[in-house]
């Protein structure tokens, strides 16, 4: 896959299509109502130094949690948003997370901080700086999955390190393209500083004895599967 090809696709997206329509609205309401330049300013650099955190947060201890799976009314979201993810790293239509879910939490992390800086101005702006933060993170997240191979060193080593997360320890880097955070927490590590890979980095821990008590996730996932996802294809091309 060429450059050309990988942002083609990237744009195709209905997610970015919805995150770029959703930026341009939180922009038009910002240029209706908006904050001082000095509020704008800090509004967007908080808004930017908060995001980070909040997708940390979001994807440890939300989306990596054993927790969701558990209550019937999350189930279903949980599988949609990560653990079909996890299933099958390289299936493109679970690529990004689904917008019922992603913009409300955009909103709630950078919205709060954006109003106590500027009022309405600041939060639009808050909001605005959130989504596009989300569509570079998303092209990277691309770039990361997709066929295309970064000449860039930094985004060489992103992709590595968030390949590392889904094919052999999924307990951590849990940035996608900033790795502050896992520095902080102790969660960061590079491929070969672990020899020995997590037996759940497919499945979140949702294996048969989980399921057998919080059936949801397999009935909704025709079974619980394990291994590695070409092997799996593989497998049923020859059945």
């Amino acid at each position: 896959m060429t450059f050309r090809e990988l942002v083609i696709a990237y744009f195709q997206y209905p997610a970015i299509m919805g995150y770029l329509l959703c930026a341009a609205a939180a922009i038009a309401a910002f240029v209706w109502r908006p904050a001082s330049p000095l509020q704008t300013v800090a509004a967007v650099a908080v808004a930017a130094l908060v995001y980070p955190l909040a997708w940390y947060v979001l994807h440890r201890w939300v989306l990596h949690s054993r927790w969701m799976f558990k209550v019937s009314p999350l189930a279903s979201t949980w599988k949609r948003i990560h653990y079909d993810h996890h299933q099958d790293p390289n299936h493109l239509e679970v690529l990004f997370g689904a917008l019922h879910t992603t913009l409300p939490a955009i909103v709630v992390a950078t919205a709060p901080v954006g109003w106590l800086i500027g009022g309405f101005g600041g939060a639009m702006a808050a909001i605005a700086t959130g989504l596009l933060t989300t569509c570079f993170y998303e092209f990277c997240h691309c770039i990361q999955h997709l066929a295309y191979k970064p000449r860039n060193k930094m985004l060489a080593a992103m992709k590595a390190r968030h390949m590392a997360h889904h094919f052999h320890d999924e307990t951590g880097n849990f940035g996608i393209t900033n790795y502050f955070w896992d520095r902080l927490f102790g969660t960061f590590y590079e491929r070969q500083e672990r020899k020995a890979k997590s037996p759940t980095v497919f499945n979140l821990g949702y294996d048969e004895e989980a399921a057998k008590r919080w059936p949801k996730v397999a009935e909704l996932s025709g079974g619980v599967v394990s291994g590695h996802p070409r092997q799996r294809h593989r497998a049923a091309d020859h059945a």
